[in-house]
C-alpha cells in the first residue's frame, strides 16, 4: 500500500514483476496497515479514518466498512485458523475484533496504553498477543477479553512489535530499547535477548516458515537475520555429533533445577543501558509494592484491594 497525491492505494503485483501492479484499489484516507485471507480472494486494510475495510480482489469497492470510534486504526490482522475472525488496534488503545460473518464488531477491550502490533497463535485458534508501550506483551483468550492470559516482561522500553513462530510454542518481540527478546508463550519471561552494537530500534520482526531464522527490520535501514535457537549448529552434523548434542539437552533437562544449572542457564549478557534500565526499574516497582502495602496495612481491611497482575491494565470491555 502507498499514496500518490494525498490518495491512499493498495496495489497488487505479481512475484516475478513488482514493477507492474495487477489491479490498483483507491481508498478514502491514508492505509495504516493491510492483512491478506489465508484462502479467499480478501483481504483487510486499516486507516486513518479509523475504519476497517474488507476487499474483495475482484472489486473496486470495500465488500464490509467496521468502525467503531477509533481516530486511527494501526493494524489489523487475520485470524489463521478461524478465517473469518480478524482483530485490529487503534490509537485510543483499544483492540477491535470483527466476524465476516455479522455485520458489526464483535467486541472490544481497551487497555491502560496503547497496543503497536497483534499477532495470532497459528495453532491455537482463540489466542493472540498484542506489543504495549507499557513495555509489556498481553496474551488473551478472544471468549475472555476481562482479564489477559499472560503478562510477557523484560523489555525497558515500548514493544513495537512481535511475531509467532510457526509452531506456536513461541513469539519473539523488537522493542524501542534495542533488543530483540523470546518468550515461550506460556511463560512470562524471556528465554533468549540478542542485541548488537549498531542495531538501533526494531520496527519489525519476522520468523521465517521453518522455524529456525528470525529476520528483524530496524531503525538504521538494516535487515538482520538470527538463529531461533543461539546454541544451534548450522549445517551438516555426523551421526556422533548429533547423538552427543541430544545427549547434552537431556543432562540440562534432567538437572534444570539444580541451582548452578539453573543460573548458567538463565544468564543473559545484556548491554549496559539495558542493565541499568531493568535495575532502575525494578527499584520503582518494588517502591510501589511497598507503598501499597504500606496503604493495606494502615487502613480498614478491605480498603485497599490487591491489584490482579493480569487484570490491572484493562480498562473497560464492550461488546
Amino acid at each position: 500500500s502507498g499514496g500518490v497525491g494525498g490518495r491512499s492505494f493498495v496495489g497488487r503485483r505479481r512475484v516475478k514483476d513488482l514493477r507492474t501492479p495487477l489491479i490498483t484499489l483507491l481508498h478514502k484516507n491514508a492505509l495504516t496497515g493491510v492483512d491478506h485471507h489465508r484462502s479467499q480472494p480478501l483481504f483487510a486494510t486499516s486507516c486513518s479514518g479509523g475504519a476497517v475495510s474488507i476487499w474483495d480482489e475482484r472489486r473496486d469497492e470495500p465488500v464490509q466498512v467496521h468502525n467503531w470510534g477509533a481516530d486511527t486504526v494501526s493494524g489489523v490482522r487475520f485470524n489463521p485458523v478461524e478465517t473469518s475472525v480478524l482483530a485490529s488496534i487503534g490509537s485510543d488503545r483499544n483492540i477491535c475484533l470483527y466476524d465476516m460473518r455479522g455485520g458489526s464488531p464483535l467486541r472490544k477491550v481497551v487497555l491502560a496504553m496503547r497496543s503497536n502490533c497483534l499477532c495470532w497463535n497459528p495453532m491455537e485458534a482463540f489466542n493472540f498477543t498484542v506489543a504495549n508501550e507499557d513495555h509489556c506483551c498481553y496474551t488473551f483468550d478472544m471468549r475472555n477479553l476481562s482479564r489477559a492470559l499472560n503478562v510477557h516482561k523484560d523489555h525497558v522500553s515500548a514493544v513495537l512489535t512481535l511475531d509467532y513462530s510457526p509452531t506456536g510454542r513461541a513469539f519473539a518481540t523488537g522493542a524501542y530499547d534495542k533488543s530483540i527478546r523470546m518468550f515461550d508463550f506460556d511463560r512470562g519471561h524471556s528465554s533468549e535477548v540478542y542485541h548488537t552494537g549498531r542495531m538501533q530500534r526494531i520496527f519489525s520482526m519476522l520468523w521465517s516458515l521453518d522455524g529456525k531464522y528470525l529476520v528483524s527490520g530496524s531503525d538504521e535501514t538494516n535487515l538482520r537475520v538470527w538463529k531461533a535457537r543461539a546454541d544451534e549448529k548450522l549445517g551438516t552434523r555426523s551421526a556422533r555429533e548429533a547423538q552427543k548434542l541430544r545427549y547434552d539437552d537431556q543432562l540440562v533437562q534432567r538437572f534444570q533445577h539444580h541451582p548452578e544449572v539453573k543460573r548458567i542457564a538463565r544468564h543473559r549478557h545484556v548491554p549496559k543501558a539495558i542493565k541499568k534500565a531493568s535495575a532502575k526499574k525494578r527499584v520503582m516497582v518494588e517502591s510501589i509494592k511497598r507503598k501499597q502495602g504500606n496503604l493495606r496495612k494502615h487502613s480498614a481491611p478491605g480498603a485497599v484491594a490487591y491489584a490482579k497482575e493480569r487484570e490491572r491494565n484493562i480498562v473497560a470491555e464492550q461488546k
